[in-house]
């Protein structure tokens, strides 16, 4: 089957009918990689350290996406990388549940999720590509919404309804088979969607008369590309200040769902994975989303460089919910659930900060989108990396003195963010 509409074609599918699910079809591998399969593995009764090292390690693909880039503009549409990375992703969800019963399954779904981080990632890529090709400007501003609530939409089921439901079901026929239904669920809807886009998506050719690149020629533009940036003024203190600002996040978010579902006896909470699908994965995401959206009238209406250092504290700070939680360790489910979703709801309020600083400290020039995407990549290697050392920090510190290093690994990020210089004047800082 042709992936390649024409033009004609191409112009006549109104975005409402791709979009959305283009982009739910994003989040559900990120979340199940990132999220999801720290729980099933949890479950499964791999240790800590290395349940963190490789959910941490796994999303680095996410981080070379401007790499990824320049092989994929010289060959195939947009669309056709769009269907195939998905059905790629249904098969890997399939072969995950169905290497369960294995005696090697740590290792084949350590393997196969690899298989789907790259396929995500390239996911990722042609699916904004196409977004940016096929819809205008103003388009763009009025779709950028159902981005946003799809992809969270997908975040939501992974890391809220399907682990409820895995719990459910594990009562009934068990922890191995339940996860299997669970990703067979996965890989379903990921057959669907892509069938689906066959079918209604255009191809992403609008500017198909264009001459393509070489791989030399890419090349040579990505060389340029990262040049430019690392000439940027203050870039270094920018790199390092992006890093840091999320470094504390980078060690909480792996452990504290290892922490709020360990036994008491262990030091955790001992929240069984109904409870925990439903604080984190619906009322801390949906904390998320109104935080986001409280973020950004804040910053439109003070502006970024009046109010980024209380961004800063809004995001970092209450991490400390964790660390109350470990020293108090409440049984009551209401309390611990509105102390994860207020930390939901700051994380989303803060991170916006960071998000609107590279747009428009980091990014401005010549290769605005290039530039943010580098500094996006560089960002998500300031997670990944405390990530991937935080699971065997908690096993030798336990909990509670873990979560007292998060806070302290919040300062150097606090001090960064008061002194940070600013390259563009306020006009440009401030959110229109």
């Amino acid at each position: 089957m042709s992936f390649v509409k024409s033009k004609v074609a191409s112009k006549s599918i109104s975005p409402i009918r791709w979009v959305p699910s283009t982009y739910f079809a994003m989040g559900l591998p990120y979340v199940t990689i990132s999220i999801v399969a720290l729980i099933m593995l949890n479950d499964f009764g791999m240790p800590n350290d290395k349940i963190t090292f490789w959910t941490s390690l796994l999303v680095l693909p996410w981080s070379l996406k401007p790499f990824f880039s320049v092989v994929m503009e010289l060959v195939g549409s947009k669309k056709m990388y769009v269907v195939v990375t998905e059905l790629i992703c249904s098969v890997v969800f399939g072969l995950v549940a169905f290497s369960m019963p294995l005696p090697d399954f740590y290792s084949l779904v350590i393997a196969l999720l690899a298989v789907m981080a790259f396929s995500g990632s390239m996911h990722d890529i042609a699916g904004d590509g196409l977004y940016m090709a096929e819809l205008s400007t103003d388009q763009q501003s009025k779709f950028v919404g159902w981005q946003g609530a799809f992809y969270n939409l997908a975040k939501i089921l992974a890391n809220g309804g399907l682990i409820y439901l895995a719990g459910i079901m594990s009562r009934q026929i068990g922890i191995i088979k339940s996860w299997m239904v669970i990703m067979v669920i996965c890989a379903v809807l990921m057959a669907v969607i892509a069938l689906y886009h066959m079918a209604v998506m255009p191809s992403g050719k609008r500017n198909e008369h264009q001459e393509k690149k070489t791989f030399s020629a890419g090349m040579a533009e990505l060389w340029l590309v990262i040049k430019t940036f690392f000439q940027k003024k203050y870039i270094w203190y920018y790199l390092i200040f992006i890093i840091l600002y999320r470094f504390a996040e980078g060690l909480a978010t792996k452990v504290a769902p290892l922490f709020l579902k360990a036994p008491v006896e262990q030091g955790g909470i001992g929240l069984t994975n109904e409870q925990y699908g439903l604080i984190y994965g619906t009322g801390g995401a949906l904390a998320f989303i109104v935080g986001s959206i409280l973020g950004g009238y804040y910053i439109s209406r003070f502006g970024l460089r009046k109010v980024l250092f209380s961004l800063a504290l809004i995001f970092n700070v209450p991490f400390v919910v964790y660390l109350l939680l470990a020293l108090f360790r409440p049984t009551s489910l209401w309390w611990i659930g509105s102390g994860v979703v207020f930390e939901y709801f700051t994380y989303g309020f803060g991170f916006v900060g960071l998000t609107l600083f590279m747009m428009q400290q980091i990014a401005p020039g010549k290769y605005q989108m290039a530039h943010y995407a580098f500094a996006t990549s560089i960002m998500n290697l300031g997670v990944m990396l405390p990530g991937m050392i935080s699971g065997k920090l908690s096993l030798m510190l336990g909990y509670r003195d873990f979560f007292i290093v998060v806070m302290i690994a919040t300062i150097p990020a606090l001090i960064l963010t008061y002194f940070v210089p600013f390259t563009h004047k306020e006009a440009q800082e401030t959110v229109k």
